[in-house]
């Protein structure tokens, strides 16, 4: 086989033969095929699509590129939800404890910022001492213990959705939607879960904009996964307003111990419980949504939910008694004020525009290298519908130092439109896909 011909049949519209694809995927994780080429036929991808055979190949081949976590001897069920990425959202870190502590095993694996939206790698490493780089054996160990492990991914799991991601991401073909599916499953898959919970984000701050496309990009994760034997359930939800009133990495930590203290913004508890109920139910723990989220409410206020979350703090290596010092004090001490224009009440804060200003301060990065900072972010005081008197504080921004602020403040004022009267209360959950 020749790379250039695999790359014309895709350009042209046609279907790949499983032996194409694994070619490509084996060729590029081997080094026999230069990236140029691999990028020629992501875009091919990119503009042709792939049929949802193609898309099972392409997730299985990925899949098999390299180990798949071993959890036998551990007793499931093993579910794991996965976001397709926004701005404040800090569910993970939630929907672990509270999911382990009902009797349902996740074995998490995660990823970093990039770009406008935050990574829950980064949040959890800014708790002292915590690591998320486990091996298999760590990872098995946490999961038996805790209910729950977080760790990333490494060399040895799926090489060849890490060698595709970076290039994706240079080549602008992210918004792949036969991609974008071949690359989440086959992480989670490798992970070891049995069943998967997908929370689609839709709206300004995701990469799926429209209603339309977060539902085609749902439908695929729910017919492939479906296809893998996988039991799977795909949620809408919007992501036009940042998730919760925090937006930073220690500070989404913080927030989410509010969560699980039963103390959480409204939004943040209503989308934790609701795929929390839905892991439940695909884990069989629960024989509907109702069921499964009353189970996740109990978890919360007996605080089975708290002491696990720092279990596995204690477990991957933080320091749980300088966490709690640090709770509600950790501030970069550079800060700024964002105050409301005029009378009114808030329209709307931008997602993208917040997100974005987040890199500018140092809650994301550019670059997979880039470094972050704990202490930066957002902390909001009002949010959409609330009404406002000119000059009171909407939010406070933190940067890592008062050039970051500078470069982000001009996106930060932007964010926010006041009118003259309350918007109309839109639903967080936009639609729900099962397969179960």
């Amino acid at each position: 086989m020749r790379a250039v011909d695999i790359i014309m049949k895709k350009r042209d519209g046609l279907e790949l033969a499983h032996d194409e694809l694994a070619f490509m995927v084996s060729s590029y994780v081997n080094g026999s095929i230069p990236e140029y080429q691999v990028s020629a036929w992501l875009m091919a991808v990119f503009f042709r699509g792939m049929s949802a055979r193609e898309t099972a190949d392409l997730t299985t081949l990925m899949l098999n590129s390299g180990q798949v976590m071993d959890l036998s001897g551990i007793a499931g069920p093993f579910v794991d939800k996965h976001s397709t990425g926004g701005v404040g959202d800090k569910v993970s870190l939630i929907l672990a404890p509270m999911v382990a502590a009902c009797g349902v095993r996740v074995p998490m694996m995660s990823g970093r910022a990039l770009g406008h939206t935050g990574g829950t790698l980064d949040k959890l490493e800014t708790i002292p001492g915590y690591t998320t780089r486990l091996d298999q054996a760590r990872f098995r160990e946490y999961l038996a213990r805790d209910g729950f492990a977080m760790t990333g991914q490494t060399d040895a799991i799926v090489p060849a959705d890490k060698k595709l991601y970076s290039l994706r991401d240079v080549t602008a073909t992210v918004e792949s939607i036969p991609l974008i599916t071949a690359s989440i499953l086959s992480k989670k898959v490798a992970e070891g879960a049995e069943a998967l919970v997908f929370d689609v984000k839709c709206g300004p701050g995701a990469f799926m904009k429209t209603v339309d496309d977060a539902r085609a990009l749902a439908k695929s994760l729910v017919s492939t996964g479906s296809a893998m034997g996988k039991r799977i359930v795909a949620l809408i939800s919007d992501m036009s307003e940042p998730l919760g009133c925090m937006v930073g990495n220690f500070l989404e930590v913080e927030e989410s111990m509010d969560c699980l203290n039963g103390k959480g913004p409204s939004d943040l508890m209503e989308l934790s419980y609701r795929l929390g109920g839905w892991m439940l139910v695909a884990g069989g723990k629960a024989k509907d949504l109702g069921e499964g989220i009353a189970l996740c409410k109990e978890a919360i206020t007996s605080g089975k939910a708290t002491k696990l979350f720092f279990d596995n703090v204690k477990s991957q290596g933080g320091d749980v008694d300088a966490l709690v010092r640090m709770y509600g004090t950790r501030r970069s001490a550079f800060a700024r004020t964002l105050v409301s224009p005029a009378d009114g009440y808030i329209s709307s804060v931008d997602a993208y525009k917040i997100g974005l200003a987040g890199v500018h301060l140092g809650v994301g990065r550019n670059t997979v290298s880039d470094p972050v900072s704990a202490e930066a972010g957002f902390v909001f005081h009002k949010r959409k519908g609330q009404a406002l008197r000119k000059g009171e504080p909407v939010a406070t921004v933190y940067g890592k130092d008062e050039a970051s602020i500078d470069a982000a403040w001009p996106l930060v004022q932007s964010s926010l439109c006041v009118g003259d009267s309350a918007p109309a209360a839109m639903p967080l959950i936009i639609e729900e896909l099962t397969a179960l």
